[in-house]
């Protein structure tokens, strides 16, 4: 899974951007108000959705207050109704693209998400057509500087809450769960008292293919304009992450 983890290290750099810090700000709004409408009510000690998205809003640095103007707005009569929609094309050169949205209009959303793909030399499957090409996973990813307890002791501790796997990096441990155990490690974790940088439920690409250079970041290109889309939340792909593009898209910043 370094793959993944390299793409989550590229976002992260990339977030120090203004532009990418108020995309980042308004999925963590979203996440609240899908978390209030459907988890169970504004109060996250009896909703672990909405106690979860919060942690989430932390992990990006998100004020106290921009928080609690978000859960008293999306609890209040003219809160948005926001549901969630899944797309799923092909990039150039066969990249599978899975595209996860939050939205308070779908139209608009299937004709900007089509276009986007269209654009850029893609083209819009089917729902279903590329889900297996995606494992869903739990994923939390921790700061180790947060961090009191020894990280092998730790691991064998977390397995006991569901965890499959880890990836463990110079500044962050990344545990994954399956699907069905992300409550499961989420209490683990809340018993422990570890806070998350970020925890979600993810599609881990099965395989991943490997581009020269100069077609990888088209690929990045083309997935930087769907995050950029404000109704995207995220975008998972199957194009193999290389420390050679990784350091050909630092340049470019």
């Amino acid at each position: 899974m370094a793959g993944h983890s390299k793409w989550a290290n590229i976002k992260h750099r990339k977030g120090a951007q203004d532009k990418k810090r108020a995309k980042e700000f308004t999925r963590a709004i979203k996440d609240i108000s899908v978390a209030v409408k459907e988890g169970g009510g504004a109060d996250p000690e009896s909703n672990p959705s909405l106690r979860n998205a919060i942690a989430n809003a932390k992990g990006v640095n998100m004020p106290k207050d921009t928080i609690q103007r978000a859960i008293k707005k999306a609890s209040g009569a003219d809160a948005e109704n926001y549901e969630t929609v899944t797309f799923e094309g092909y990039g150039p050169n066969g990249i599978a693209i899975f595209v996860e949205c939050t939205t308070d209009n779908t139209n608009r959303t299937v004709a900007s998400v089509r276009s986007i793909f269209s654009k850029n030399g893609g083209s819009l499957g089917t729902n279903g057509s590329l889900e297996f090409l995606f494992d869903h996973k739990g994923v939390f990813t921790i700061a180790k500087q947060n961090l009191t307890q020894d990280i092998e002791e730790l691991e064998l501790e977390l397995i006991d809450g569901g965890a499959t796997s880890f990836e463990n990096e110079t500044d962050f441990l990344t545990v994954y769960t399956d699907f069905n155990d992300f409550g499961k490690m989420n209490q683990k974790l809340e018993d422990l008292s570890i806070e998350t940088k970020n925890a979600g439920l993810q599609r881990i690409p099965l395989n991943t293919t490997e581009l020269p250079i100069e077609d990888a970041i088209k690929i990045m290109n083309l997935i930087d304009k769907f995050e950029d889309d404000d109704d995207v939340q995220n975008v998972y792909h199957t194009l193999e992450i290389t420390d050679e593009l990784i350091e050909a898209l630092n340049k470019d910043q």
